[in-house]
């Protein structure tokens, strides 16, 4: 770990608002990168809003949106991301098929065209950096606008919690072992 996170005493109140704010939400904790970007406290704020706006406020059940997230993990390898949003995954009840073949760079056989098509945008925005006219208008029928625009929120925001836990080094809870090569 590249940094020392700050205990709830440590933080100024800048800090300590954003960090209550974030416990009091529906996470009921803080979540990982966040105590990273309690570094840049306004930041930190409106990255954990929108954080659990796309993680539980989209048009998509978890079983759909884990679907972006876990593309996203896999794409930077993170490896804390990967971690915590398989537990979610499965718990939003992904086939467990479905996650390793993800996990092992493998296209999914998905039997909700929903899930095909956001495997297929997030794919596409990762590894395309944008989608297709075809893709996009299928998106978009299947989707809807609303839809597409929040797998690229999905997409983007988790980038960015990617790329903070990959460069500030996070690790995996004690006796735990990443899947990721």
């Amino acid at each position: 770990m590249r940094l020392k996170l700050l205990s709830p005493g440590e933080m100024s109140p800048e800090q300590k608002e954003t960090y209550d704010e974030s416990i009091a939400g529906k996470r009921g904790a803080p979540p990982a990168p966040m105590m990273a970007w309690l570094n840049s406290p306004q930041m930190a704020k409106h990255a954990t809003r929108l954080g659990e706006q796309l993680r539980f406020n989209t048009i998509f059940p978890a079983k759909l949106s884990e679907i972006a997230i876990l593309v996203t993990a896999r794409h930077w390898t993170s490896h804390y991301e990967w971690f915590a949003h398989k537990r979610l995954a499965l718990k939003g009840g992904m086939d467990p098929k479905i996650i390793d073949d993800i996990r092992d760079r493998r296209t999914p056989t998905f039997d909700d065209p929903k899930g095909q098509m956001i495997y297929d945008v997030a794919k596409s925005l990762h590894e395309g950096h944008g989608l297709s006219k075809p893709l996009y208008d299928a998106a978009v029928e299947l989707l809807t606008v609303r839809g597409v625009t929040e797998v690229i929120g999905l997409c983007g925001y988790y980038t960015m919690v990617s790329m903070t836990l990959n460069t500030f080094e996070f690790g995996l809870p004690d006796g735990e072992v990443s899947d990721l090569a």
